[in-house]
């Protein structure tokens, strides 16, 4: 198991939305377990770049963190579900926020993205 070695700062806001919410696939994990994609099955197909294992460690990171709880139904075979929390459904106003200014600036943020992947590429 994965054991850090420098502890993280934990001393302000941003630091401790960022130590729950880095991962590359947690935002959208939140996201679309809002939208009611609630099987680990669906949220493969909403997002198919990531590994099965990958998103399997993110949600679990996610339900230690209090925004997601997972129910287990007792059938064979086994049938999972997440739902949020009421507290991981504070966060939705505040992911849609981000997504509206994310919409708002998207030329210019994909401008700066591709930019920097061409420099990185020489």
């Amino acid at each position: 198991m994965y054991e850090r070695k420098i502890l993280p700062n934990l001393n302000c806001g941003l630091d401790l939305i960022g130590e729950v919410l880095y991962g590359k696939w947690k935002i959208r994990l939140l996201w679309f377990i809002n939208e009611g994609h609630q099987r680990p099955s669906d949220l493969q197909r909403k997002i198919p770049d990531a590994s099965r294992r990958v998103l399997n460690i993110q949600l679990k990171e996610l339900e230690d963190h209090d925004l997601v709880t997972k129910k287990i139904y007792p059938v064979v075979p086994p049938k999972v579900e997440y739902s949020l929390t009421e507290f991981g459904k504070t966060l939705i106003p505040v992911l849609s926020a981000l997504g509206q200014w994310g919409d708002e600036n998207e030329e210019h943020l994909r401008s700066v993205i591709l930019k920097r992947l061409d420099l990185g590429s020489q």
